[in-house]
């Protein structure tokens, strides 16, 4: 994605595009109706650093510019003068999974209508249509404990997580991670199809299981496409869908 620096930034080349990819991400997010009003929300680690980059608390995510995201440690200590507190459950989960996960650079947690509707289904994600079964077998699933706002709770997301790249917290909302923000926004585009699909296919009464044999094939064939800047692509061409729209996140 091409970026636009700054005059007299403060902060890296580095960290300065981190914003504006995050930026960028948020706009995309709202674009598609995937933001919650000032809730939820997206991460990403600072390069070099243990420092990452969340929204202003009390913005819409159109709201949100390269400039006033927050940057804060993994002590939830604000690294930048905002006016703007941070989410506690933004920062509690969100500090949780980038401290103790190393690939976790880029993290989002949503309340869509379709992926709530899966999280609070008792068979959760099925491998009922083309977006599900790419992530049969490759999901986590954390029991509802509330608001996500205490420390202890820490330990069983990570027990729940395991090895996957998708939480689906029970009867709340999915968190899907990425180790670049391309991944985690390609998964999270393809999470949210699924869902939805899986929500209107139960509205008709019934669907088809894909069986296992022809679900290991699909993903078999899905790995092939799993480059190193797998999700990129399809992040620029959102960018310039937003440029085409409003260019404002870029400042």
């Amino acid at each position: 994605m091409a970026t636009q620096l700054r005059r007299n930034s403060t902060c890296s080349e580095a960290e300065w595009t981190a914003r504006q990819e995050l930026a960028a991400c948020y706009r995309i997010f709202d674009m598609l109706g995937w933001s919650e009003s000032i809730y939820n929300h997206i991460s990403v680690r600072v390069p070099g650093e243990e420092t990452f980059l969340i929204n202003p608390f009390g913005l819409l995510w159109s709201e949100v510019t390269a400039s006033n995201l927050i940057k804060i440690d993994s002590e939830g200590n604000k690294l930048c003068n905002s006016p703007h507190p941070v989410n506690l459950a933004g920062f509690t989960q969100h500090s949780l999974f980038h401290r103790h996960i190393d690939w976790a650079h880029a993290i989002v947690h949503t309340h869509t209508p379709d992926t709530m509707a899966v999280c609070s289904s008792a068979q959760g994600l099925t491998p009922t249509n083309f977006y599900a079964c790419f992530f049969d077998g490759a999901v986590g699933y954390h029991d509802f404990e509330g608001i996500t706002v205490r420390a202890e709770e820490g330990e069983r997301l990570l027990e729940n997580l395991g090895q996957n790249r998708v939480l689906m917290l029970r009867n709340h909302g999915p968190v899907v991670l990425g180790a670049t923000l391309y991944e985690m926004f390609l998964n999270y585009y393809m999470l949210q199809r699924a869902c939805e699909i899986q929500v209107k296919t139960a509205a008709l009464g019934g669907a088809i299981t894909v069986p296992p044999e022809v679900v290991a094939v699909h993903q078999r064939d899905r790995d092939l496409m799993l480059v190193k800047d797998f999700g990129r692509v399809d992040f620029e061409a959102w960018v310039r869908k937003l440029d085409s729209v409003d260019r404002s996140w870029r400042e």
